[in-house]
Protein backbone atom coordinates (compact mmCIF):
# COMPACT_ATOMS: atom_id res chain seq x y z
CA UNK A 1 0.00 0.00 0.00
CA UNK A 2 1.50 3.60 -0.82
CA UNK A 3 1.54 6.38 1.09
CA UNK A 4 -1.33 8.07 -1.03
CA UNK A 5 -3.26 5.30 -0.17
CA UNK A 6 -2.74 5.34 3.18
CA UNK A 7 -3.39 8.76 3.78
CA UNK A 8 -6.20 8.56 1.52
CA UNK A 9 -7.89 5.84 4.09
CA UNK A 10 -7.03 7.77 6.75
CA UNK A 11 -9.57 10.57 5.23
CA UNK A 12 -12.08 8.50 4.71
CA UNK A 13 -11.95 6.77 8.13
CA UNK A 14 -12.23 10.84 9.57
CA UNK A 15 -15.04 11.37 7.58
CA UNK A 16 -16.74 8.67 8.33
CA UNK A 17 -17.30 9.56 12.09
CA UNK A 18 -18.65 12.62 11.11
CA UNK A 19 -22.89 12.67 11.39
CA UNK A 20 -25.18 14.75 9.44
CA UNK A 21 -24.60 18.12 8.48
CA UNK A 22 -20.64 17.85 9.93
CA UNK A 23 -20.39 15.40 7.39
CA UNK A 24 -20.86 17.72 4.47
CA UNK A 25 -18.96 20.31 6.09
CA UNK A 26 -16.07 17.90 6.34
CA UNK A 27 -16.51 16.93 3.03
CA UNK A 28 -16.30 20.28 1.76
CA UNK A 29 -13.30 21.05 3.86
CA UNK A 30 -11.12 18.00 2.07
CA UNK A 31 -12.42 18.97 -1.60
CA UNK A 32 -11.50 22.40 -0.96
CA UNK A 33 -8.15 21.66 0.00
CA UNK A 34 -7.44 19.09 -2.26
CA UNK A 35 -8.48 21.98 -4.91
CA UNK A 36 -6.31 24.19 -3.23
CA UNK A 37 -3.04 21.91 -3.34
CA UNK A 38 -4.59 20.81 -7.02
CA UNK A 39 -3.97 24.02 -8.17
CA UNK A 40 -0.77 24.63 -6.32
CA UNK A 41 0.47 21.52 -8.12
CA UNK A 42 -0.83 22.40 -11.22
CA UNK A 43 1.00 25.07 -11.42
CA UNK A 44 4.40 24.02 -10.40
CA UNK A 45 4.06 21.52 -12.61
CA UNK A 46 3.89 24.34 -15.21
CA UNK A 47 6.88 25.85 -13.72
CA UNK A 48 9.14 23.17 -13.47
CA UNK A 49 8.62 21.65 -17.43
CA UNK A 50 8.54 18.44 -18.92
CA UNK A 51 12.57 16.94 -17.96
CA UNK A 52 12.14 17.87 -14.29
CA UNK A 53 8.47 16.54 -14.51
CA UNK A 54 9.33 13.38 -16.04
CA UNK A 55 11.80 12.74 -13.09
CA UNK A 56 9.45 14.12 -10.29
CA UNK A 57 6.81 11.18 -12.22
CA UNK A 58 9.18 8.53 -11.44
CA UNK A 59 8.74 8.70 -7.32
CA UNK A 60 5.56 6.73 -5.92
CA UNK A 61 4.35 9.73 -3.93
CA UNK A 62 4.44 12.70 -6.20
CA UNK A 63 3.15 9.96 -9.27
CA UNK A 64 0.37 9.12 -6.92
CA UNK A 65 -0.34 12.81 -6.44
CA UNK A 66 0.32 13.98 -10.32
CA UNK A 67 -2.51 11.21 -10.93
CA UNK A 68 -5.06 12.45 -8.56
CA UNK A 69 -4.79 15.76 -10.02
CA UNK A 70 -4.78 14.72 -13.61
CA UNK A 71 -1.16 16.42 -13.74
CA UNK A 72 0.67 13.10 -14.99
CA UNK A 73 3.15 13.43 -17.85
CA UNK A 74 1.76 10.42 -19.83
CA UNK A 75 -1.86 9.16 -20.13
CA UNK A 76 -2.95 5.98 -18.10
CA UNK A 77 -2.44 4.06 -21.25
CA UNK A 78 0.97 4.86 -22.23
CA UNK A 79 1.90 4.14 -18.45
CA UNK A 80 0.03 0.68 -18.58
CA UNK A 81 1.36 -0.32 -22.24
CA UNK A 82 5.34 0.48 -20.61
CA UNK A 83 4.30 -1.74 -17.73
CA UNK A 84 3.17 -4.50 -19.62
CA UNK A 85 6.17 -3.83 -21.69
CA UNK A 86 8.41 -4.76 -18.69
CA UNK A 87 6.10 -7.87 -17.96
CA UNK A 88 6.15 -9.26 -21.22
CA UNK A 89 10.15 -10.43 -21.01
CA UNK A 90 8.88 -12.95 -17.87
CA UNK A 91 5.55 -13.93 -20.11
CA UNK A 92 7.81 -14.74 -22.80
CA UNK A 93 10.31 -16.66 -21.15
CA UNK A 94 7.14 -19.07 -20.41
CA UNK A 95 5.67 -18.92 -23.81
CA UNK A 96 2.56 -16.56 -22.89
CA UNK A 97 1.97 -12.45 -23.74
CA UNK A 98 -0.55 -10.42 -22.95
CA UNK A 99 -2.32 -7.95 -25.19
CA UNK A 100 -3.71 -4.31 -23.80
CA UNK A 101 -7.54 -4.58 -24.97
CA UNK A 102 -8.73 -1.18 -23.48
CA UNK A 103 -9.43 0.82 -20.37
CA UNK A 104 -13.11 1.48 -19.91
CA UNK A 105 -14.63 3.50 -17.34
CA UNK A 106 -11.44 2.86 -14.56
CA UNK A 107 -11.14 -0.89 -16.17
CA UNK A 108 -8.14 -2.34 -17.61
CA UNK A 109 -9.19 -5.30 -19.90
CA UNK A 110 -6.03 -7.36 -20.64
CA UNK A 111 -5.59 -11.09 -22.79
CA UNK A 112 -3.38 -13.42 -21.75
CA UNK A 113 -2.06 -15.42 -25.33
CA UNK A 114 0.29 -17.93 -26.22
CA UNK A 115 0.53 -20.61 -23.78
CA UNK A 116 -0.68 -18.64 -20.84
CA UNK A 117 -4.54 -18.29 -22.35
CA UNK A 118 -6.30 -21.26 -20.66
CA UNK A 119 -3.56 -21.88 -18.26
CA UNK A 120 -4.35 -22.11 -14.37
CA UNK A 121 -1.16 -20.58 -13.51
CA UNK A 122 -2.24 -17.24 -15.11
CA UNK A 123 -4.43 -16.33 -12.49
CA UNK A 124 -1.28 -16.13 -10.77
CA UNK A 125 0.28 -14.31 -13.67
CA UNK A 126 -2.53 -11.73 -13.68
CA UNK A 127 -2.63 -10.92 -10.50
CA UNK A 128 0.61 -11.18 -9.25
CA UNK A 129 3.08 -10.18 -12.23
CA UNK A 130 1.13 -7.94 -14.69
CA UNK A 131 -1.15 -6.59 -11.74
CA UNK A 132 1.79 -5.37 -9.60
CA UNK A 133 2.94 -3.14 -12.11
CA UNK A 134 0.07 -1.53 -13.24
CA UNK A 135 -0.96 -0.41 -9.92
CA UNK A 136 2.31 0.68 -9.63
CA UNK A 137 2.30 3.09 -12.43
CA UNK A 138 -1.66 3.71 -12.89
CA UNK A 139 -2.93 4.01 -9.32
CA UNK A 140 -6.28 4.87 -10.80
CA UNK A 141 -7.04 1.69 -12.23
CA UNK A 142 -9.91 0.33 -10.06
CA UNK A 143 -9.67 -2.95 -11.36
CA UNK A 144 -7.96 -5.46 -13.84
CA UNK A 145 -9.86 -7.51 -15.95
CA UNK A 146 -8.13 -10.57 -17.61
CA UNK A 147 -9.29 -12.13 -20.33
CA UNK A 148 -7.68 -16.14 -20.90
CA UNK A 149 -7.71 -16.98 -17.08
CA UNK A 150 -9.46 -20.18 -16.07
CA UNK A 151 -12.07 -19.84 -13.23
CA UNK A 152 -11.61 -21.68 -10.07
CA UNK A 153 -13.40 -24.94 -10.27
CA UNK A 154 -14.89 -26.98 -7.18
CA UNK A 155 -13.06 -25.93 -3.84
CA UNK A 156 -11.39 -22.78 -4.82
CA UNK A 157 -9.17 -24.61 -6.97
CA UNK A 158 -8.04 -23.48 -10.44
CA UNK A 159 -9.52 -26.14 -13.08
CA UNK A 160 -6.42 -27.70 -14.36
CA UNK A 161 -5.15 -27.41 -18.52
CA UNK A 162 -5.71 -30.37 -20.98
CA UNK A 163 -1.62 -29.89 -21.38
CA UNK A 164 0.89 -28.82 -19.33
CA UNK A 165 1.44 -25.09 -18.00
CA UNK A 166 5.10 -23.74 -18.38
CA UNK A 167 4.67 -20.86 -16.18
CA UNK A 168 6.25 -21.55 -12.94
CA UNK A 169 4.25 -20.44 -9.64
CA UNK A 170 6.28 -17.97 -7.75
Amino acid sequence: MTEVDRVGERIEQLLGEFDGADAELAEDLVHTLIEFYGAGLARIVEIVGEPVLDRLAEDELIRGLLVLHDLHPRSTHERVTEALDKIRPYLGSHAGDVEFVGIDDGVLRLRLQGSCDGCPSSTVTAKHAIERVVREVAPEISDIVVEGVVDAGPGGRPLLPLVPCPVELP
